[in-house]
């Protein structure tokens, strides 16, 4: 057989060519990234709560660079990720500038599918970030997905809430940065030259920044010898002259030839000065410098001299010097007698002793108790009353116990002469001026509620004289669980203010800056009064719910304004929950003696208190609500309520598909 060979056919293009037009299109497809990265920073840097997207709807028009369709774009991704969106422009513009300038660009495509987890990373540490007051949204900076994953994390790291936010902070922000060096297409040797690059410039930056000094303290070293070479020259131009005008001059004896020879050392005979020499020896002599004081020297504070107590020096003018030894003597006592009785301090005109001056300043070391001897007035004071008397019924003829009012003290006169004689007449500790300005931070509710009638009235039942029974009678009390059985559950004032500072530290952990002003236990729940800090938003409180129930270990919390009060209520629920029965509602005289037509006893409020709703000013009752939150005992409860207050004249029923 003839075999054929084919021939080959010669490419339209050398490989020069190729090789250019493949680096072209390279270089087109990393400027196309860049823009594209560009696109998302003007898109996410010009998003806007406000503007209409996916979970908004409005008729304003889009504030986004892009319009609706960059709205909604970033509207999303702030919802799903929150600043964690960042990262993906950050990425596409880095393989932008890889693509353009020819490094790493076949490491694309195994990089960049890791660039999802990189993205989650960049969430959940944006999350554990405390949001600025311009974030108005109820989630945090990492979006639903960080906050999600945020508090899984929370739920394992062992520890307090402050230090797994910092914790996972640190770890999450590593990861980070590991994994978009990663994503971006960074290897071993591109590392290593960062390295060095970062090296090489902080020594080099450390020498410009040293000699940048040494020249700085070679100038003012120049600078202070020109001012001492001026100081001087200016000394030697202007000298020292004496009283009288004359410049002072030291004269030297006349040197002969027998002064020449060296002679033994010996002492030189001392000669008398004249008083008019000695006088002008002392202008000539330069002034002494005083000793520079030591650090601690400078640090003690010495009191200052009194002006009375300084000697001051005697004139030498004072007295004449031709005058004869005694007569000169004389002369310097009289000075000396003279300046003494002008320097006498005035007599100080005798202030009140009735009148005590505060304190100008306050006292650096402890208070010294001083015992106030003046005799005090005696003023009456009114007998205190009880704070609170229990009500009786005025035909109750059942004894009172003995011990009833016993915590009350016994008042008595002495006691207060007695407490006000040992009064010291001294400032207050700083620890008791606090203390009296800070409110009670702990207010229990009065959990007794009065008794109706009907309660009291089967409390103490009353013979009946009357053979004719009543047409209707309704059904007693006794059918009910009696509230004394039930175990009251009731956490110390030390607890609860534990509790109130615990809350204010996570609060302080999430950026919410305020006080806990307020706490008000409850059966179920304890409410938590924050007083804010000024210019904090309501929203923002609001919007930290879930991550305070996460923070305190709480199944729920719930967060709202106080209508009429500026401060925000914060309802934890109780480790244990009381119980609350349907007979400590019903013989409660908000419900026994209402003037309501269709009264439901619903409950008892945060306080304690019992709630009571009037079914005939609701045309339309709806009771909704999860599996298990209550629906049917509820239901319940508002039927025996109408049975337990009105007659069946009074109250027609119908029932339809009752459960």
């Amino acid at each position: 057989m003839a075999s054929f060979q084919a021939r080959q056919r010669d490419p339209l293009l050398d490989q020069g060519t190729q090789a250019m037009l493949e680096r072209r299109g390279r270089e087109l497809l990393g400027l196309v990234l860049i823009l594209v990265a560009l696109a998302f920073v003007l898109m996410l840097a010009t998003y806007s709560p406000e503007d209409p997207g996916w979970m908004v709807a409005t008729e304003e028009p889009a504030q986004n660079f892009f319009g609706r369709f960059g709205a909604a774009v970033a509207s999303t991704l702030i919802i799903l990720i929150g600043k964690g969106a960042w990262a993906i422009p950050v990425i596409v513009a880095v393989w932008g500038a890889r693509f353009m300038a020819h490094r790493g660009g076949e490491r694309a495509l195994g990089r960049i599918v890791f660039g999802v987890i990189a993205v989650a990373f960049a969430a959940v540490h944006c999350a554990t970030l405390v949001p600025s007051e311009a974030w108005t949204h109820t989630f945090g900076l990492g979006g639903l997905f960080g906050d999600t994953v945020l508090g899984s994390l929370l739920g394992i790291v062992p520890g307090g809430a402050g230090f797994g936010l910092k914790l996972l902070s640190l770890v999450t922000f590593a990861g980070l940065l590991v994994m978009m060096l990663y994503v971006t297409g960074f290897d071993l040797a591109e590392l290593r030259a960062i390295r060095r690059f970062l090296l090489l410039g902080s020594i080099m930056g450390y020498s410009a920044l040293a000699q940048g000094l040494g020249t700085g303290a070679r100038g003012a070293v120049l600078g202070a010898r020109s001012l001492q070479d001026r100081a001087r020259s200016r000394a030697a131009a202007n000298p020292p002259v004496a009283r009288d005008g004359a410049p002072l001059r030291r004269t030297m004896p006349p040197v002969t030839g027998a002064a020449m020879t060296p002679e033994p050392l010996r002492a030189a005979p001392s000669r008398a000065v004249p008083p008019s020499m000695r006088s002008e020896a002392r202008v000539a002599e330069p002034p002494v410098a005083a000793p520079k004081p030591s650090f601690l020297a400078r640090l003690r504070r010495a009191a200052d001299p009194q002006p009375e107590l300084v000697e001051q020096p005697i004139a030498d003018a004072a007295w004449d010097a031709s005058l004869p030894s005694e007569d000169r003597i004389k002369a310097r006592i009289s000075d000396v007698i003279r300046n003494r009785v002008q320097r006498a301090p005035e007599p100080m005109p005798a202030a009140p002793a009735a009148r005590v001056e505060p304190p100008v300043m306050r006292p650096r070391g402890p208070v010294v108790l001083m015992a106030d001897t003046r005799p005090l007035p005696v003023t009456p004071r009114p007998a205190p009353q009880p704070l609170w008397q229990p009500e009786v019924d005025e035909d109750d003829d059942t004894p009172l116990p003995a011990n009833l009012f016993a915590e009350d003290a016994p008042w008595d006169d002495e006691d207060t002469l007695i407490e006000d004689e040992h009064a010291f007449d001294s400032p207050a500790p700083r620890s008791f001026a606090v203390t009296a300005d800070r409110r009670a931070v702990v207010q229990h509710a009065v959990k007794k509620a009065p008794p109706s009638r009907q309660a009291l009235a089967e409390t103490q039942p009353g013979l009946r004289f009357d053979d004719a029974a009543p047409a209707y009678e309704l059904p007693p009390l006794s059918l009910l669980s009696s509230p004394v059985a039930i175990q009251r559950t009731q956490l110390s004032d030390e607890a609860l203010e534990e509790n109130a500072r615990m809350l204010e530290s996570v609060l302080d952990d999430y950026g919410v800056k305020g006080e806990i002003t307020a706490v008000r236990p409850g059966p179920v729940v304890t409410m938590y009064e924050l007083e804010p800090a000024p210019g904090l938003k309501a929203s923002r409180v609001i919007g930290l719910a879930d991550d305070i129930a996460r923070s305190m270990s709480a199944l729920s919390a719930r967060v709202s304004t106080v209508p009429g009060r500026t401060v925000i209520g914060i309802e934890l629920p109780n480790a244990v929950r009381e119980k609350v029965v349907l007979r400590e509602i019903i013989s409660a005289r908000d419900f026994g003696d209402s003037q309501m037509r269709l009264p439901l006893a619903l409950g008892k409020d945060i306080g304690g208190d019992p709630i009571v709703a009037n079914l005939a000013k609701m045309p339309h009752l709806l009771i909704a609500g999860t599996t298990g939150s209550g629906k049917s005992v509820a239901i319940n409860t508002m039927i025996l309520s109408l049975l337990y207050k009105l007659t069946p004249e009074e109250c027609r029923l119908i029932m339809i598909d009752p459960k």
